[in-house]
């Protein structure tokens, strides 16, 4: 199915009519969670059917603020690939942070803690570690 004709679909059945974006996105919100509390009590059946409901009022809460869901597809895709292009070469005795190919920082490493502390920092912002 096009993911433009279930958007229409899931619009054309909606339990509740709205136009005020405010509503669609908190009701949304309640469904996210619900769909977290199930799954904090371990019911991940009932977390699924919530998660369910939250992406027909995701679909109408896009709809509503008049977003094209391919257009936004889209362009998640390309955000998400930029954020992957973060790196961290730690090499014998320095490390070096590249963002995009471009060379945004570096330090020397003097002992193991140095290392470990890059390491963490890394992870922390999303970096990729490559070690030469």
């Amino acid at each position: 199915m096009d993911i433009k004709d279930a958007v229409e679909l899931i619009w054309n059945n909606r339990k509740y009519i709205t136009d005020d974006p405010k509503k669609t996105i908190s009701h949304l919100n309640e469904e996210v969670a619900e769909s977290m509390k199930a799954l904090m009590k371990g019911d991940n059946d009932k977390a699924r059917r919530e998660l369910e409901d939250a992406l027909s009022c995701l679909f109408i809460a896009l709809k509503v603020m008049d977003v094209d869901i391919e257009k936004a597809i889209h362009s998640q895709i390309q955000q998400m690939k930029k954020r992957n292009e973060k790196y961290m070469i730690i090499k014998k005795d320095k490390v070096e942070i590249f963002v995009n190919d471009i060379l945004k920082g570096g330090w020397s490493i003097w002992s193991e803690e140095d290392l470990k502390e890059a390491e963490k920092l890394a992870k922390e912002f999303g970096c990729e570690i490559i070690t030469e």
